[in-house]
């Protein structure tokens, strides 16, 4: 039940792009959770973007019996941009790498989800807010979700 009230909150809120207040951006895919995750992972292995992890929190739940849908969570960076983020703050290292969160809401429509850099980071004090990595982190999130939204 948690799950279609989060799901369809989320749905209610998201159009093709939508940043809120918490700086969550949200947009939508035409493809299938696994195909704009895998698109995201091809464009970003290209580029040189380690991916970190995949995980399916779709399976996970279905492996204890319970449903969430279709859910995929891709983590990567590049040591090269994080690393200066960490070294103005350790504490950034709580938040790298990158994230994004690929679901199917309620509707049986494919969202995905990241938290801005900025917003992210932003909130320790050693990560200042012109910080060239913020924008270039920015960029890389956008283009690689850009590549699958709708």
């Amino acid at each position: 039940m948690k799950h279609l009230i989060f799901a369809t909150s989320l749905a209610l809120a998201a159009t093709s792009v939508t940043a809120g207040d918490n700086g969550m951006m949200r947009k939508d895919s035409a493809m299938g959770v696994a195909e704009t995750v895998d698109s995201m992972v091809s464009a970003m292995e290209e580029a040189g973007i380690t991916i970190f992890a995949r995980v399916d929190h779709g399976a996970g739940a279905q492996s204890i019996g319970a449903d969430v849908g279709e859910m995929q969570l891709l983590i990567f960076g590049n040591p090269k941009v994080g690393t200066p983020a960490i070294q103005d703050d350790p504490v950034a290292g709580l938040f790298l790498p990158l994230k994004v969160l690929v679901y199917e809401d309620a509707m049986g429509a494919t969202k995905f989800v990241y938290e801005e850099p900025s917003a992210m980071l932003g909130k320790l004090g050693g990560v200042s807010e012109d910080a060239a990595y913020l924008q270039t982190m920015a960029g890389a999130l956008a283009k690689f979700t850009d590549m699958v939204a709708n």
